[in-house]
């Protein structure tokens, strides 16, 4: 594929990048501690942690994992949501040249023993709102040192006090729970803070591009999740290819980026906490993002500059009477992944706030961005952007042959983003690569002439109705901008007529909305075959950790 894209980069934007400026993250997190040390990296719930704080307690963080025997390429368990513990951890275990292994505290028991076993962690990190999870499935894993935190304790004493007292007595947040021989955070902290011997510019001088930084669990779609293995290479890549798309927008020391989207998901580690470092961002930690009317609260007191977000959560902050309230003067870019972006949510949020809604487009085995819009006010079309710096996009039959410009095909990626493969999955590691090495995304797409790349849906969920290729992406879309709905998904279901038929989950906006209401709606903008048979309204739809609506669940109870 030629690289047609590179002609419309915005000014400044250079086809290629440097991946050997930074041998490790380590080396880019050492950097920004310094340069930016009396700024504020991080605030939660009313306290900041500096850029030098966070050097320090990570550097402790480090000290204890060598303390208790943890060496570089041993794995480390993060589950936290977005608290101030989290990056500490994370970048002690960068720099004790581990690799961090993030889990979502929402698991199930099994989800986390699969998890565990399938990484080898022996050293977890845990809150202990989810240490309840653990300890059912501890005997049946690898882990043997595990670090017990509490949400209020970075805090300070007092308020610290008050939010675990609140959290574990009076909201009851905390299950029962009871682990012998575990740390509390600070406790480890203190340990390392004494702990001789550890030589963290040795640790730092053995990384190099080859060094795993995460093995990133997929979401588990098709099967068990897989461990994607990203490099300290592949991560640094993908920084220096969102720096340079940012380029000169970026205002170093000057930016405060929302983080409502868990640090422990692929896009807001990358985009809030790595690239947003290198620029000395000051991270806002939204710890519960689904309670909407104290996410506003505390947008409310904050001048925010970057926003990043999936579509669910615009939809569900744009639908608050409060959020239009906010001052959003500050505001310069906001950025949507992790799902598609409906034009019908990117235009009322342009009218809300006056900055455009720019979609990128990426996945977990990418690092994940491999393709972003351009952040000027008049960029908005419906694509998912133009392939980034050093990166070639590839549309593909099923052969794996390139098909011609404007037709669709598979999405396939080559980059120095790309992971090297899954972790101990080698047969599953074969099948997702081409034989070029490209990576198949599992994503239909085009691209048009000017180098565009326009995501259609998931390969695995395109309905087939009498023939005829429908995507649920577009039904979804059409709908949307019904005024009377809320949330939409698409999916197909068994049909005796036509093999398939389209069934739409619905949560009205407006509690007058009908079933024939919404066919009306659909016949006028849809040829027939793609109007929906079969209509279910439901009060909410299940969601991924980050709000990306699941249709996999939806399929499920539909059977």
């Amino acid at each position: 594929m030629e690289a047609i894209w590179i002609k419309n980069y915005p000014a400044g934007v250079p086809a290629t990048i440097d991946p050997s400026e930074y041998p490790s993250l380590v080396h880019v997190f050492d950097e920004s501690v310094k340069k930016f040390a009396q700024r504020p990296a991080y605030h939660s719930m009313g306290v900041d942690l500096s850029y030098q704080e966070l050097d320090e307690k990570s550097l402790a963080f480090a000290q204890f994992l060598s303390s208790i025997g943890v060496r570089p390429g041993d794995r480390v368990a993060l589950m936290m949501p977005n608290i101030l513990q989290y990056p500490v951890a994370l970048f002690g275990t960068l720099r004790a040249g581990a690799i961090a292994v993030n889990c979502n505290p929402l698991y199930t028991a099994p989800e986390l023993q699969q998890q565990l076993k399938d990484s080898g962690a022996q050293t977890i990190v845990i809150l202990e709102n989810f240490a309840n999870t653990l300890i059912k499935i501890i005997p049946e894993t690898a882990i043997t040192n595990v670090v017990v935190t509490s949400l209020g304790e970075l805090l300070g004493a007092v308020k610290g006090t008050i939010i675990n007292l609140v959290v574990r007595h009076i909201k009851k947040m905390v299950p029962a729970w009871e682990l012998s021989g575990h740390y509390s955070f600070q406790a480890a902290l203190a340990r390392g803070a004494q702990h001789q011997g550890f030589n963290a510019a040795a640790i730092k001088a053995q990384l190099s591009h080859d060094s795993l930084a995460f093995l990133q669990y997929t979401g588990g779609t098709t099967g068990p999740s897989k461990g994607a293995m990203l490099s300290h290479g592949n991560m640094v890549s993908n920084v220096l290819q969102s720096c340079a798309w940012i380029g000169a927008g970026g205002r170093e020391g000057g930016e405060t980026i929302i983080t409502a989207l868990p640090l422990y998901h692929i896009f807001a580690l990358t985009a809030n906490c790595l690239t947003f470092m290198r620029f000395g961002a000051k991270n806002i930690l939204i710890a519960n993002p689904r309670d909407i009317p104290g996410f506003i609260k505390t947008l409310a007191k904050h001048q925010f500059t970057i926003f990043t977000g999936v579509n669910t959560l615009f939809n569900a902050l744009l639908n608050h009477p409060d959020f239009s309230k906010l001052d959003f003067s500050s505001l310069r870019l906001t950025l949507g992944g992790g799902a598609a972006v409906q034009q019908a949510v990117a235009d009322k949020w342009l009218a809300v706030t006056g900055i455009t809604l720019a979609q990128a487009y990426g996945l977990t085995e990418a690092s994940p961005a491999v393709t972003i819009n351009p952040l000027s006010k008049d960029a908005v079309n419906q694509s998912i952007g133009l392939p980034i710096s050093s990166t070639i996009v590839s549309i593909r039959d099923e052969a794996e042959v390139e098909v011609a410009q404007g037709e669709l095909g598979e999405i396939c990626v080559k980059g120095p983003q790309v992971m090297s493969g899954y972790w101990q999955r080698e047969d599953e590691t074969r099948q997702v690569f081409c034989a070029d090495g490209f990576l198949k995304t599992g994503d239909i797409g085009y691209i048009n002439p000017q180098g565009f790349v326009f995501l259609v849906d998931r390969k695995k969920d395109m309905i087939k109705v009498s023939g005829f290729n429908v995507y649920p992406n577009q039904i979804e879309e059409i709908v949307a901008h019904h005024p009377a709905v809320l949330e939409v998904a698409a999916l197909g279901v068994s049909d005796p007529n036509t093999g398939e038929a389209v069934k739409l989950f619905i949560v009205r906006k407006d509690p007058n909305l009908t079933e024939q209401m919404i066919i009306d709606f659909c016949r006028t903008q849809m040829t027939g075959y793609k109007v929906p048979k079969k209509i279910e309204f439901r009060d909410e739809l299940p969601k991924s950790n980050i709000g990306k609506i699941l249709r996999r669940a939806l399929k499920e109870q539909s059977v």
